[in-house]
């Protein structure tokens, strides 16, 4: 779906940037490649889990980045200093870089890298003002604030006075 086809839309939601932005990067991911295989678990009311499959990268060829709402996860993997003689390669040791969109409130919780299979845990933490609160019904009608007579006591302050 092209930018383009949605401009009307965009015209005439004021303020919903974020939206549209959120669209386009949805357009665009259909067409990522597959590579690293991974999974999305929600483990919880506000808890999520990332799994992806990196065989052959070490903790420091791995880098996780959190900017913008988005989660990086990048592979890096350096040359080996031996060159070696493959009859068959399956294992795909290539770089990558994927990306996850996160809703807003939502931060790492930690990650770890274990068996070939590095693990990311999400936490959505909301504020207190955006959690719901219950509101309590008074039965008390309130009553409206007595307004004070000027004019009467001006009156009685010029008796006082003579």
């Amino acid at each position: 779906m092209a930018t383009n086809e949605l401009n009307p839309l965009y015209r005439t939601l004021v303020g919903f940037d974020r939206i549209a932005n959120l669209m386009d990067q949805a357009a665009r991911l259909d067409a990522a490649p597959g590579y690293p295989p991974f999974n999305i678990e929600q483990i919880g009311d506000d808890q999520f889990r990332i799994e992806l499959a990196v065989a052959g990268f070490g903790q420091d060829d791995l880098t996780i980045e959190f900017k913008q709402n988005s989660l990086i996860v990048t592979g890096q993997r350096k040359q080996p200093e031996t060159q070696r003689n493959f009859l068959h390669r399956g294992i795909a040791e290539r770089s990558f870089e994927r990306r996850f969109g996160l809703a807003d409130h939502v931060r790492v919780g930690g990650a770890k890298l274990e068996n070939g299979l590095l693990t990311i845990d999400l936490v959505r933490e909301l504020p207190e003002i955006l959690k719901p609160r219950k509101i309590e019904i008074n039965n008390t009608v309130a009553q409206k604030p007595k307004a004070k007579v000027v004019e009467a006591s001006a009156a009685n302050d010029e008796t006082e006075a003579a």
